[in-house]
């Protein structure tokens, strides 16, 4: 059976209060509980953009190139509306000194080389939002490989999912839509400004009547939108979470017909994430139209203004042509940034959800004297092992045995009684807190991790298959070895016979968790992967529970071949599987209550025995050991 050491009975065991809920993890794998809803707090948006531009400096010689394209692109654009007034104030002059059609010749060349510009700094801008959220992306999957496993205990497969995909989506749309144009919209409105001046001051002060309703309108609407977005990402992150865990149970909700259940949760979430985006879009919405209302005001008043100048022989019409048309450009790159200001609340809530996960803890490194495994034999010490989830709630206590190498050890109990917990030290997914395990006489801290790993093959209950071939499956841990090794290990796993049935045999596609085999087959090809893999000790946890007695028998078969020789653990639900162990330890609250081999423990008339005598007559299960 699954054991999830000693936090099945109290979650406290795993998680701080201040969690919702959890999954208890099992070997090789962890799964996770719901994260606590709550409001969504505005991040540092200065720190987030200066660790993307980490991750933009890279390209930062295209940013330079695409820097010149929108200098040379609003370059042309400042002098189109300049033409514009020369070719009104020529119409009007008694003796023009360029003819119409020249201007009008310059004036299309000028705005066909702005378009091919805009372009290729379009083109190149997408390029580079590519490959810096391709890197993003890297950086971030190879984050969660290096995270323990207690991390993915409390956060839902759904919402990390939803980090690496519809997060670094949102940063790669920031990146394209937004730098470019911040770039481009500084320089139109420092040069338009520039150009305001020159043509007339008074003008000029006329349309910067309406610039601080802007700045103080656009200040309030993006400090608003900010934390929407950041909830719209959260709520994106609840709904992933959901779906991927009613997909990953599709059988268990069908079996206890959940569907509605399923499709109301859906639904409720679905509903707050429409309802927060709403919100976030309307008040994102809002922003243009009051601008576009504001600059309206702005026009008028460059209008009136300038008749009167006019009237007065103070400018031309020209010039007033031409101002109105760069006061458009001043105030249309405004609007855009407070736009592009909305675009960036939206990607740097997704980069800041992305960079949270990559400041989160690792596993702890290697000591710096750490050595390699080299030739492991298996002989295992646990010496007063102690641990704990939390310091207050001991799941070991003071635990002492010896596993000596090629031997197998049986470990017994009922849930919560510290079976699991014993493996998961053994294999470092956690360190002890009290004591040490020994493995050929060396503290296993003292060895790197990745050597200490590599010593252990595990068989789980709940195996997990990729999604691929037979034959890439079996060579998993082990990816170098020919196909006679691979399918001698097969072979001795007994699962040969049913590969060979298949139509394409070891080239057999798998589903996701060879979902197209049945639970026995993937079993065998479980074993066979063991055995391929070679290890000096073998974990199994519960690796026939799930099974009928036909296949049962194959698979014990199977693992009587590849325990030979090995060191073994083997966490048991059913007492008649151990009955050939070298030793089993009957644990009940974390500690060792019964050791010895199962004629030792039949004599001594304890525990052990009294469920083994139930299991044989009433098939009751081990939890009878319960308090």
């Amino acid at each position: 059976m699954t054991e999830g050491n000693a936090q099945n009975s109290n979650p406290d065991h795993r998680v701080p209060a201040s969690n919702q809920s959890w999954r208890s993890p099992g070997i090789g794998r962890a799964f996770g509980g719901r994260r606590p809803r709550g409001t969504a707090k505005p991040k540092n948006f200065t720190r987030t953009m200066r660790r993307l531009w980490q991750y933009l400096r890279q390209e930062r010689r295209m940013l330079i190139v695409i820097f010149f394209l929108i200098l040379a692109d609003s370059v042309l654009a400042l002098i189109g509306p300049y033409i514009i007034g020369v070719t009104i104030d020529s119409m009007t002059a008694p003796a023009p000194q360029v003819t119409l059609e020249v201007l009008l010749l310059i004036l299309a060349v000028t705005y066909l080389a702005d378009w091919l510009l805009g372009w290729g700094q379009g083109w190149l801008m997408a390029g580079i939002s590519q490959q810096v959220v391709r890197q993003l992306r890297a950086t971030l999957f190879a984050k969660l490989q290096k995270l323990p496993l207690a991390y993915f205990d409390v956060h839902p497969h759904g919402e990390l999912m939803s980090r690496l995909a519809n997060d670094t989506d949102n940063v790669s749309n920031t990146i394209s839509q937004s730098i470019s144009h911040l770039m481009s919209a500084s320089i139109a409105i420092t040069g338009s400004f520039v150009m305001m001046l020159v043509l007339s001051p008074v003008l000029t002060l006329a349309a910067l009547i309406t610039l601080p309703l802007v700045i103080i309108l656009t200040r309030v609407i993006s400090q608003k939108t900010n934390v929407l977005f950041k909830k719209t990402q959260v709520e994106l992150g609840h709904l992933n979470a959901h779906v991927e865990e009613t997909v990953a149970g599709i059988q268990v909700i069908k079996a206890f017909n959940h569907e509605h259940k399923a499709i109301a949760d859906f639904k409720t979430i679905n509903h707050r994430l429409c309802e927060v985006g709403s919100i976030a879009q309307i008040w994102s919405a809002l922003l243009m139209p009051i601008m576009n209302v504001i600059t309206n005001i702005g026009f008028g008043a460059i209008a009136i203004v300038g008749g009167v100048l006019a009237v007065h022989d103070v400018i031309s019409v020209g010039t007033i042509a031409s101002f109105i048309s760069y006061s458009r450009q001043f105030v249309r790159p405004v609007n855009e940034l407070a736009n592009i200001f909305n675009t960036l609340q939206s990607g740097v809530a997704g980069a800041e959800r992305v960079f949270e996960v990559l400041d989160q803890a690792e596993e702890p490194a290697d000591l710096p004297e750490a050595v390699e495994l080299a030739d492991p034999k298996g002989e295992v010490v646990f010496d007063h092992v102690s641990f704990g989830y939390r310091p207050d709630m001991p799941v070991l206590k003071e635990v002492n045995f010896v596993a000596a190498a090629g031997t197998s050890t049986a470990l017994v109990g009922s849930t919560g009684a510290g079976k699991t917990t014993i493996v998961n030290l053994l294999t470092r997914f956690y360190d002890v807190t009290g004591g040490r395990i020994l493995l050929d006489g060396r503290d296993i801290r003292q060895y790197t991790r990745d050597s200490l790993r590599t010593c252990f093959g595990i068989v789980l209950q709940d195996t997990y298959l990729f999604s691929g071939t037979i034959k890439d499956n079996i060579r998993y841990g082990r990816p170098a070895a020919t196909d006679d090794e691979m399918e001698q290990a097969a072979l001795l796993a007994n699962a040969a016979a049913f590969i060979k049935r298949l139509p394409y045999q070891y080239d057999t596609w798998l589903s996701e968790n060879g979902g197209n085999l049945s639970q026995g087959q993937r079993q065998l090809i479980a074993i066979a992967r063991a055995i391929l893999a070679d290890p000096a000790i073998l974990i199994l946890d519960e690796a026939t529970s799930s099974i009928d007695t036909r296949t049962e028998y194959f698979i014990q078969d199977a693992l009587r071949n590849i325990m030979k020789g090995r060191t073994t653990f083997i966490i048991a639900h059913r007492l008649n599987t151990i009955q050939e162990a070298d030793q089993i330890l009957v644990l009940k609250n974390g500690q060792i209550v019964e050791q010895g081999n199962h004629s030792d423990l039949l004599n001594a008339k304890g525990l052990y025995a009294a469920v083994f005598s139930n299991q044989l007559e009433s098939k009751e299960d081990f939890d009878v050991l319960k308090e």
